[in-house]
C-alpha cells in the first residue's frame, strides 16, 4: 500500500436555504398574513484526527469534500431542513495549512481532535420576519448565505516515540523487525525502505512504544538529496532517536557516517541536534576482533553519547536495547 504524506484537497460548506414568501390562506381566516418559513442552515466540513490512519491514501481517491445545502423554507412558518455536516478523518500528526497563503491552521495531534475546515452557510429569513404595521403583507425574503470554500494543504508528520535513522543499508529495517512485529522489506542493497515504516514495541510494565523506521538518509538530505527532506520531517516529533551505524567497515568510515547524519539533522533543524539519542553499533557479528568494537564505544563515550552494540540480524543486544528504552520512557 502506498504511503502518502502530503496532498491538497478542497472543502466547501453547504449553502444556506432561502427564506420563503408565503401567506396564510385558510377558510374563515381573512387577512391571514405572512407565514413564510426560514431556510435551513447548511452543513459544515470538519476534519477529525484518527489514530487508526497512518497515511493520506484516502485523499488520493477523493480530494473534494462538500457538505449538504440547507433546505428552503416553506409556508406555515416551516423551516427548511438543515444540511448534514461531513467529517473527514485525517491521521494523527497532520498539519493543516491554507493552500494559498501556506498559513498553518491547525496541528492535529490528539485522537478525536476536530477542526472546522469550512463553515456552512446560514439559512435565509422568510417573509414572516418583515411584517410591520406599515407593511402587513411583505413580499420579501432573503437568500441563504453561501458556505465557506477553500483549498487546504495537509502535511503528515508521524507521531512516534522512537525514530530509527541512519545511512541506507545500516540495518534499520532489520532492527525494526526485531523490536516489533513489523515486517519491512529487507535486502542487501541500499534504499530498500522507500517510505516510513511503523512498528509497536510491547512491554509488560509500561505503555507500548511506536517506532518509526525513516528511509535512509545521505549527505545533502536536508537539501533534497537521495530521498531528501521529504522524510526528515517525520523525525521532528519523535522523542528518542536511534542512530543506527554499520560497524562492519573501518573505524574512520563509521565516524564519518555518524557525522554525516548528525550534520544533516542539524542543517534541517538545529533542535534535532539536542534530541535524546542512542547510537546503535550494528553488525557487530561481522567484526574481526573485539578491539574494533572497544574503539567505537570509546569514541562515543568521549562525546558523552550512549552507544550500544548489537547484531540485529542475529538478535544479539536486542534485549539490552529494549531495557534501555524502557528505562528512558519510564
Amino acid at each position: 500500500m502506498a504511503f502518502i504524506d502530503e496532498t491538497k484537497f478542497f472543502v466547501k460548506g453547504g449553502d444556506g436555504g432561502r427564506g420563503c414568501v408565503s401567506f396564510r390562506r385558510e377558510k374563515f381566516v381573512p387577512l391571514g398574513g405572512p407565514d413564510g418559513g426560514d431556510g435551513g442552515d447548511a452543513g459544515s466540513v470538519y476534519l477529525v484526527a484518527s489514530k487508526r490512519l497512518r497515511s493520506l491514501l484516502d485523499f488520493k481517491q477523493r480530494s473534494h469534500f462538500i457538505a449538504k445545502n440547507g433546505g428552503h423554507g416553506v409556508g406555515k412558518k416551516m423551516h427548511g431542513k438543515g444540511g448534514k455536516d461531513i467529517y473527514v478523518s485525517v491521521p494523527l500528526g497532520s498539519v493543516i495549512k491554507d493552500a494559498d497563503t501556506k498559513e498553518i491552521l491547525v496541528d492535529m495531534i490528539e485522537d478525536g481532535q476536530e477542526f472546522l475546515a469550512a463553515q456552512g452557510g446560514h439559512g435565509g429569513r422568510g417573509n414572516v420576519h418583515f411584517a410591520s404595521s406599515q407593511n402587513r403583507a411583505p413580499r420579501r425574503a432573503t437568500a441563504g448565505t453561501p458556505g465557506e470554500e477553500r483549498w487546504l494543504y495537509i502535511e503528515l508528520k508521524l507521531l512516534a516515540d522512537v525514530g530509527l535513522i541512519g545511512l541506507p543499508n545500516a540495518g534499520k529495517s532489520t532492527l525494526l523487525s526485531k523490536l516489533s512485529a513489523a515486517n519491512p522489506k529487507i535486502a542487501a542493497y541500499p534504499f530498500t525502505t522507500l517510505e516510513p515504516q511503523l512498528g509497536m514495541l510491547q512491554f509488560d510494565h509500561i505503555d507500548p512504544l511506536v517506532i518509526a523506521d525513516i528511509p535512509g538518509l545521505i549527505k545533502g538530505a536536508h537539501e533534497g538529496a537521495g530521498l531528501g527532506h521529504k522524510f526528515l520531517r517525520h523525525i521532528e516529533r519523535t522523542k528518542v532517536l536511534l542512530h543506527v551505524l554499520d560497524v562492519s567497515t573501518d573505524f574512520e568510515t563509521v565516524c564519518s557516517d555518524f557525522l554525516t547524519i548528525e550534520n544533516e539533522l542539524f542543517q534541517y533543524k538545529e533542535e534535532l541536534a539536542t534530541r535524546h539519542r542512542i547510537v546503535i553499533l550494528n553488525k557487530m557479528d561481522e567484526l574481526e576482533s573485539s578491539d574494533q568494537l572497544t574503539k567505537h564505544l570509546a569514541f562515543f563515550a568521549e562525546k558523552n553519547i550512549t552507544a550500544l552494540s548489537i547484531s540485529a540480524l542475529m538478535g544479539e543486544g536486542i534485549d539490552e536495547l529494549k531495557e534501555k528504552l524502557a528505562e528512558i520512557f519510564e
